[in-house]
């Protein structure tokens, strides 16, 4: 996204966050990246992608046996030291049988999801969404993904579930073609993994790297509203 010009010749700058509702990652970067757009002058929008359980159904298969259990030691030790709460999803955003980590056929979640994020994206409203989605998702409460808690989640971004709802039912091939130019972007933008921001063609991924990606828009006129 290009950065648009105000009337008194400032510059908002423009960045794309790819993201997913099954990244525990992402999780832990939302409300940094919201916090970005209140405290400078920065447009973010948010660009849901499928997780790679979906994009890649042998992904868990064919990594490190070590590296399932690494990544809870660090999403655990992350959330402690960064004051956020943080339980084990439930349900999971995806179907997964956890001994063999084979990702199951159907997955009555993560498409439903994905899509009401990209029709929170579709009004500006994605990283709201998806902060406060994940918020239910990865804080604990136990069946988020029933109507009550996603639409108290939708209220608080400022949006009407029942038409997210309708639109990611009755669009929903439209949506996924959306979601799948969001994949496309993030690997023309030269990455693949959640969550990742994109600044003028320039890939930040990793909740690590958000101070990176400020340091390097201060460069380009980024300033605090």
């Amino acid at each position: 996204m290009a950065a648009a010009e105000r009337q008194n010749g400032a510059v908002t700058l423009a960045a794309d966050i790819f993201w997913s509702f099954r990244s525990p990652y992402s999780y832990l970067a939302t409300a940094r990246y919201r916090a970005l757009a209140v405290r400078y002058d920065l447009t973010l929008d948010l660009r849901p992608v499928y997780p790679l359980a979906i994009r890649q159904p042998d992904f868990f298969e064919r990594s490190h046996p070590n590296w399932l259990r690494y990544t809870f030691l660090d999403v655990a030790r992350l959330a402690q030291y960064l004051q956020i709460p943080l339980a084990p999803p439930r349900p999971d955003p995806i179907v997964q049988d956890v001994a063999t980590r084979a990702i199951a056929p159907e997955q009555p979640h993560i498409f439903r999801l994905t899509r009401l994020g990209q029709a929170a994206a579709r009004r500006d409203r994605g990283l709201a969404f998806a902060d406060e989605a994940s918020r239910l998702i990865w804080g604990g409460t136990q069946g988020w993904n029933e109507d009550g808690h996603l639409a108290g989640a939708a209220a608080r971004a400022g949006l009407d579930f029942a038409e997210l709802e309708t639109e990611a039912v009755q669009e929903a091939e439209a949506l996924d073609s959306e979601i799948a130019a969001n994949q496309a972007a993030l690997e023309a933008a030269g990455h693949w993994g959640v969550p990742t921001l994109v600044f003028e063609g320039e890939p930040f991924f990793g909740q690590d790297r958000i101070e990176l990606a400020v340091w390097r828009m201060q460069q380009k006129g980024l300033v605090e509203r």
